[in-house]
């Protein structure tokens, strides 16, 4: 691990995770709560169960103009804001992700703005920089994602910008790009390759040897407490960046995986049959925008079996060089992959 040259952190009395009843989010009030940080969380779905665990939150919906002044209050007093609240998704109309995601953090900005908070831990994806094309080893100096084909893509490449552009001596920011992140837990990801697996729909697609990064929930959760440790502690590298941006990081478990081969491993690890059928890019390409047409004319409902999008992402390299990650914040993974499919496997078998 690269030695980090900087001041020891000084201890936050208060931190606010938006999205903290999110699996992300989840995870970071844990990594908060466990170095004794005072943790206020926010979400749309109120949590009751993590009053129990010593979390006060709030249900608020962040993307509306009239809460900002709510989400003033609860930001008052705080050290460092995670804003991990977010629409995903490959489908969806352009309006609701720009609400949630665009909408939804400049307010956050302007929270922190009324409040004085000054650190600011936005969560971003790798997404922004998409281009449709396999990205090899790719640094944070990809432009960013201008396209159509991905709302989420193209509103979180908006967001994250603004935060950047908001970065200042009274409010210092810091975005994060981790890239599939998975785990224990993970209520989207895993659990649809299982279903599709499990019924004999999901196919190959492209040649099957790509590469990509994924990220560990608690390796996610772990970066983003390293950048409010550097924030906190005045690390010259994130607060007085000389471009006058805040920094953008790739954040991944350091080991790009074949994804058709990390699929299969772990479908077979629970006695689900390998994923052998395979499709051609340009055949789920062109079946991705026959599907987006259909569904958009007829306005059906949920999200096409297959997009432009999704094809993409699944036939191509995505994986990051996170060398500026491990420099500026001393990042190193904390779950490897082996040790996290074993706790996978091992809940699953539960």
């Amino acid at each position: 691990m690269d030695e980090v040259l900087f001041s020891p952190a000084k201890t936050p009395t208060r931190v606010a995770v938006t999205g903290g009843g999110g699996f992300l989010g989840n995870a970071i009030l844990r990594h908060c709560r466990a170095r004794g940080w005072d943790v206020v969380a926010l979400g749309r779905t109120p949590r009751p169960d993590l009053a129990g665990e010593g979390v006060n939150f709030f249900s608020l919906d962040i993307s509306l103009p009239e809460n900002i002044e709510k989400l003033a209050e609860i930001f008052t007093g705080t050290d460092v804001v995670f804003h991990t609240a977010a629409k995903a998704g490959v489908w969806g109309k352009y309006a609701d992700f720009e609400k949630a995601n665009l909408t939804g953090t400049r307010n956050v900005i302007e929270a922190c703005r009324r409040t004085g908070t000054r650190n600011l831990v936005y969560t971003s994806t790798p997404s922004v920089v998409f281009n449709g094309n396999a990205i090899c080893g790719g640094n944070e100096s990809l432009p960013y994602y201008s396209g159509k084909l991905s709302p989420y893509a193209k509103t979180k490449a908006e967001a994250e910008a603004e935060v950047r552009r908001a970065h200042s001596g009274n409010l210092r920011t810091v975005s994060l790009r981790p890239h599939l992140i998975w785990g224990v837990g993970d209520p989207h990801l895993l659990p649809r390759v299982i279903e599709q697996a499990s019924q004999m729909k999901l196919r190959i697609v492209g040649d099957g040897k790509n590469k990509v990064d994924l990220t560990h929930v608690e390796n996610a959760a772990h970066a983003h407490l390293l950048a409010a440790e550097a924030l906190l502690a005045d690390n010259p590298a994130l607060c007085e960046n000389p471009n006058g941006n805040g920094n953008a990081y790739f954040v991944s478990d350091d080991a790009p995986v074949v994804l058709w081969d990390w699929i299969n491993k772990f479908l077979t690890g629970l006695g689900v049959p390998a994923v052998t059928g395979k499709i051609s890019f340009k055949a789920a390409y062109r079946a991705g925008t026959l599907l987006e047409f259909f569904w958009k004319i007829f306005g059906v409902a949920g999200e096409p079996p297959i997009t432009r999008f999704v094809a993409t992402e699944l036939s191509h390299d995505h994986w990051f060089n996170i060398s500026t990650l491990k420099k500026d914040l001393g990042y190193a993974p904390i779950v490897s992959d082996a040790e996290g499919v074993r706790r996978l496997l091992e809940n699953y078998a539960r």
